[in-house]
């Protein structure tokens, strides 16, 4: 009893704090929202690391998974999906979450598999790390929460998954967020040699293809992931308490099987599962994405990226390409909530 009086607190104080906001800032329209649409006005001002908690933690069982994920906005508004890369974790929209429950969104923000509070429901189910696989577990998680066509936004493996699901089941994309742009490839189109500059942004890649990667990143798991962060976002000042609250997701049982993986599968050194064969052999065509779709890139992002000219093509449907500057890295919607966010706004616009 005391427990379900303490959620009752916690979901009267939350609505209670959303709609504060809303209505000092005049970004919600509560009718508006009911009715599944949004006045495409401007998100408000927030500077980063702003939020350090989400509205609301749950679990739920989808598919191959126990998946757990945070919640935030209205259940009857338009959904959108947030995704996270690697090495991140579902605080990489703790500021942004908010920002579009403000607007009327009904934001969901999972773990993937191998991270956080998602667990695999079976001990003896492979710990797969390729592409298709994480586009299926949300898709899994859609079906479940009875999400049919959200807005689905990522970047990194969560730009990735974004754009599969576009590719793959266009009628459950409403519309694409995605940092780096188009991110599907293959284990083929990995195997082509690059320029030694550009092999050398993928280090970690070549690491993790050897036991002592294994072996190295088990071990050092935190170091490992806060020197990526270091690099990838060289003029991104996160403090310790910031790169705790991510770095617990990674105590995850599987979180270092599905990263080799997923690393060893891309490069054609570990195999995938038969039965996702034919996905695969679609996603390797390079299909383009016909949802409406926003990308975007930071100036200071120093992990592996195409220059947007290279993927303009990937897109066939209504498109736009933002560049942000000011120092903006790799994890770009930690660093940069208040762009991202309205991203997602205007995409919606685009629809």
């Amino acid at each position: 009893m005391a427990e379900e009086i303490n959620q009752r607190r916690r979901r009267l104080f939350g609505t209670a704090a959303i709609s504060i906001a809303a209505s000092q800032l005049g970004l919600m329209d509560l009718e508006a929202a009911q009715s599944g649409k949004i006045t495409q006005s401007k998100v408000s001002a927030l500077p980063p690391a702003t939020n350090t908690s989400f509205a609301s933690h749950k679990q739920v069982n989808a598919g191959l998974l126990n998946v757990g994920y945070a919640e935030d906005g209205p259940s009857g508004g338009p959904p959108v999906v947030l995704l996270h890369g690697w090495p991140y974790d579902i605080h990489s929209y703790v500021d942004v979450a908010p920002l579009l429950a403000s607007k009327g969104y009904h934001v969901i923000v999972p773990y993937l598999r191998g991270y956080g509070t998602t667990r695999f429901l079976a001990s003896d189910t492979f710990r797969n790390g390729q592409q298709s696989v994480v586009a299926l577990d949300i898709i899994a998680l859609m079906d479940t929460l009875k999400i049919q066509k959200p807005i689905i936004a990522g970047f990194d493996w969560g730009a990735r998954t974004a754009d599969i699901i576009a590719v793959l089941w266009p009628e459950r994309c409403k519309g694409l967020v995605s940092v780096g742009g188009y991110l599907i490839g293959s284990p083929a189109a990995n195997k082509m040699p690059l320029p030694p500059k550009a092999e050398f942004a993928w280090w970690y890649q070549y690491y993790f293809a050897t036991q002592n990667g294994l072996a190295g990143y088990g071990e050092y798991t935190r170091d490992f992931a806060k020197l990526i962060w270091q690099q990838a976002s060289p003029k991104w000042n996160f403090d310790d308490a910031t790169f705790d609250r991510s770095a617990a997701a990674f105590s995850n049982p599987d979180h270092v099987a599905i990263t080799i993986h997923n690393y060893r599968w891309r490069i054609g050194i570990a195999a995938g599962e038969p039965k996702y064969d034919d996905l695969e052999k679609r996603l390797a065509s390079g299909p383009a994405i016909a949802a409406p779709t926003i990308t975007l890139e930071g100036d200071a992002n120093g992990a592996p990226h195409a220059p947007p000219a290279a993927y303009r093509a990937k897109f066939s449907g209504k498109y736009e390409h933002r560049d942000l500057t000011g120092g903006i890295g790799h994890n770009l919607p930690q660093e940069a909530p208040q762009d991202f966010a309205q991203a997602v706004v205007d995409v919606d616009s685009l629809s």
